[in-house]
């Protein structure tokens, strides 16, 4: 059975929540000076939840899939980004790990689907 919308999606609301979870901890003061990385890291993970969306919107499974291995390639640079600010000292590990777990979880979510999208 197709799901009638992106929304319908559990991956889509999984990467909504690490949006939020990355653009909160990027409002404190520990980013404050590092704009770039702030900004790189925020449009890393808005990426996961867009291509998610806009992959979906396409109508077919080819390019669903495509846009979800988008999604997965920056749900990976979310986690590079994180390991970025916990070394300049922006995160606490203990953050840090929860955060890449968050991803990591988002990304394997979306393998799956991948998957289940490429199959005939």
């Amino acid at each position: 059975m197709k799901l009638p919308t992106f929304e319908s999606l559990r991956v889509w609301h999984d990467a909504r929540r690490l949006t939020r979870s990355v653009y909160l901890v990027t409002k404190t003061t520990a980013f404050a000076g590092d704009r770039a990385l702030r900004t790189q890291i925020r449009r890393s993970a808005i990426s996961v939840m867009s291509n998610i969306a806009e992959g979906f919107e396409r109508g077919g499974p080819k390019e669903f899939s495509r846009f979800l291995r988008i999604a997965k390639g920056s749900a990976g640079e979310v986690r590079a980004q994180l390991y970025a600010a916990e070394d300049l000292g922006y995160l606490t590990p203990a953050d840090a790990n929860e955060l890449r777990q968050q991803a990591a979880i988002v990304s394997r979510q979306i393998s799956a689907l991948a998957r289940r999208q490429e199959k005939p």
